[in-house]
């Protein structure tokens, strides 16, 4: 197989992911962006985390509410908890990197908020103990994950949102990750703007 030819198949695997994933998260994503308007109308915030791909994730969400998505409107209240490096740096140093982001919903998070949670494993420690300690708040979580959802799914409540990409290698899930965010971005603003 030429270099051209592997690439070929990953654009096409990337395709065959995404239909599939619209087919069974169309719903998921509907409800989370009726569940953030909500939130946002109620004077709440949106606090996002995520590791590595996930924190990029995390921040575009974010830039995305505080500055616009595709029309100009207000700014809608949005933390990335990614991107404070003096925090994260302090707690991992100081605590644990395992408490990089819950020690942050402990001193932000008020009920009613949300957690946007981002694993593609379901398993990243400090987003688990995100969970826990948005839970701890009487925040809802949104989950956005893929694989069969790890340890993560196990945590979630009734009330909280799933959004688990049926695809198994991270670059795969990750791509469908950033659609995911894109359409909850153009949900909100459809919710809040119309047409």
């Amino acid at each position: 197989m030429t270099a051209a030819e592997r690439i070929y198949q990953l654009f096409v695997e990337s395709a065959q992911i995404k239909m599939a994933s619209a087919e069974v998260l169309a719903e998921p994503i509907a409800e989370a962006a009726e569940r953030i308007v909500q939130c946002l109308l109620d004077d709440g915030k949106v606090l996002s985390c995520g590791n590595g791909g996930a924190t990029a994730d995390a921040q575009h969400f974010a830039s995305r509410l505080v500055h616009r998505y595709e029309r100009d409107r207000p700014g809608l209240a949005a933390i990335a908890l990614t991107a404070d490096s003096s925090i994260l740096t302090a707690i991992a140093n100081d605590q644990d990197y395992a408490q990089v982001f819950s020690r942050q919903i402990k001193a932000l998070g008020l009920p009613g908020d949300v957690l946007l949670a981002i694993s593609t494993s379901g398993n990243s420690l400090n987003v688990l103990e995100a969970v826990r300690a948005a839970h701890d708040k009487e925040m809802l979580v949104i989950a956005l994950t893929g694989q069969d959802g790890g340890e993560l799914c196990t945590l979630l409540s009734d009330q909280d949102i799933l959004i688990c990409v049926p695809a198994d290698t991270a670059a795969r899930i990750l791509e469908v990750h950033l659609v995911a965010i894109h359409c909850l971005c153009d949900s909100i603003d459809y919710l809040l703007l119309g047409a």
